[in-house]
């Protein structure tokens, strides 16, 4: 493998400042998973969601990230496809070796996360919650889709039944969430 001196270069003078620097402020999108391995295209989407492609049709659905905005018919068919993704995005991977490298070079040092990322990867490396702002939320909870009621609901449990249960891209009308407060859709 052909080395990147450049790269290396930039590596040891980001090393020198994360050492010198009183705070830090990591910034990271979608790009640090995807490096990370968490990619939502290739043999990793159609892998793991075979049957939605199958049902829909690759032009809906190319990959994770497209597939998000397709308009189900129903309740239970949207929640049999995000379901799923919260599995393969959040609960299921480990802490990726990307996030625990990044988190031992800043671990003893004042840091603050701020991320787009939903994944749940930098609280599995040992970021600790209260540095972390995740901007777009969290694959792990849910929230009225009205936002009658400011909260949000962790909903692992739920997700992990919804997998189980989960039966031709659809789960069961009795594992659609609604609001506890409006009763409307989550």
């Amino acid at each position: 493998m052909k080395r990147n001196l450049f790269y290396e270069k930039q590596m040891e003078q980001a090393r020198a400042w994360i050492k010198e620097a009183e705070g830090i402020l990591i910034g990271a999108g979608a790009g640090v998973s995807t490096a990370a391995g968490l990619t939502y295209s290739g043999e990793r989407f159609t892998d793991h969601f075979a049957e939605f492609i199958e049902k829909y049709g690759t032009e809906y659905m190319p990959d994770m990230y497209a597939a998000g905005f397709y308009p189900f018919p129903t309740q239970e068919e949207k929640w049999g496809y995000w379901s799923k993704h919260s599995m393969i995005n959040r609960f299921l991977p480990p802490a990726m070796p990307l996030y625990q490298k990044l988190y031992e070079m800043v671990k003893e040092r004042d840091y603050f996360v701020l991320t787009t990322n939903v994944d749940h990867q930098f609280q599995k490396a040992g970021f600790e919650e209260e540095r972390i702002f995740a901007t777009q939320g969290d694959y792990g909870n849910i929230q009225c889709e009205k936002g009658c009621y400011p909260k949000v609901y962790d909903a692992e449990e739920l997700f992990r039944r919804m997998d189980r249960e989960r039966t031709g891209c659809r789960i069961p009308s009795y594992l659609v969430p609604k609001c506890p407060v409006c009763g409307g859709n989550m």
